[in-house]
């Protein structure tokens, strides 16, 4: 027996001389385990920081910087292109991004700056408003002045002649032809006497129509209402060109053709005390002087008619 008190063990294969005194077998089993448990954390380690290498890597690779100019404007534009692993080519998607981007920044610096110097004309509009180009101060429009208005636009229009109804059995062509002969009177300011006179005459020789010749075809040419055949007689009096009462354009206006009437009576001496046959027919000289007188009532009835 031994003097430490602990029994030997008969049945060991080295005897007490075989083991350690300071280690146990089973602390020798607890110390390996901690030993590869501390080795496996080692490895894991050294796996991590290879891990974080590659994602630092990785991380570096993937930022690109791309300078250029865009829109014109002098500014620089930052973009990310993703970029592969190591060793390892882009995919065909990444190619066709990567020369996509490529081509957007060829065009934009490839494109002529334009002036934004202040220009005489005013440029076409265009469809959408360039970012480059400053908005020019419009110019002020000059204010127009008001159209004045004519003097055809502001003078009132003159009235039309009133249509006197007929009267002393006359139609409407009569009495119109018989209206004018006595407005032509009141502006040449004849006495009323010389209307009445004048009226009657153009009774007997016209019956108050306005007559063309059928000897001067030319007389056809001017407004009329009748034609008649006693000689180169033409108009309301029947006057004739040939003895020097006018031109024949002239004698087919009443008015004209009334004023040469008239004109010639004024020169009869003492006319308003003539009878009114003879101080027409000192006038007209006709083949029929006699006949002038019966048209003094009715001619006197159309004067009032138009006067008053």
């Amino acid at each position: 027996m031994r003097n430490d008190g602990n029994l030997d063990d008969h049945h060991g294969l080295g005897g007490p001389a075989d083991r350690s005194d300071d280690v146990t077998p089973t602390n020798w089993a607890v110390s390996g385990f901690k030993y590869r448990f501390s080795n496996a954390l080692s490895r894991l380690a050294g796996l991590g920081g290879l891990d974080n290498q590659a994602a630092d890597r990785r991380r570096r690779n993937r930022m690109t910087i791309i300078s250029g100019a865009a829109c014109c404007l002098g500014l620089v534009g930052f973009s990310l292109i993703p970029a592969n692993p190591a060793g390892q080519s882009p995919t065909p998607d990444q190619r066709a991004e990567i020369a996509q981007r490529a081509e957007a920044d060829a065009a934009s610096r490839g494109k002529a700056r334009e002036s934004v110097a202040p220009v005489t004309e005013s440029p076409a509009p265009s469809s959408s408003p360039s970012p480059t180009a400053e908005p020019t101060p419009s110019t002020k429009p000059t204010p127009s002045t008001k159209p004045t208005r004519s003097a055809k636009a502001t003078a009132k229009p003159k009235p039309k002649p009133k249509r006197i109804t007929p009267v002393a059995g006359l139609d409407q062509a009569q009495m119109d032809n018989a209206t004018a002969i006595v407005r032509a009177g009141q502006k040449m300011d004849v006495p009323r006497r010389a209307l009445v006179i004048a009226v009657a005459t153009a009774m007997q020789e016209s019956n108050l129509y306005n007559y063309a010749s059928g000897v001067l075809p030319e007389s056809q040419n001017y407004p009329h209402q009748a034609i008649g055949w006693d000689h180169d007689s033409v108009g309301l009096f029947q006057q004739r060109p040939s003895t020097g009462w006018g031109a024949v354009p002239d004698l087919m206006k009443p008015e004209y053709a009334t004023q040469q009437f008239l004109t010639a009576l004024l020169e009869v001496p003492g006319w308003q005390d003539l009878p009114l046959t003879v101080a027409a027919q000192t006038v007209q000289v006709s083949a029929f002087g006699w006949l002038y007188a019966q048209h003094e009532w009715r001619a006197t009835e159309v004067v009032d008619a138009v006067v008053s």
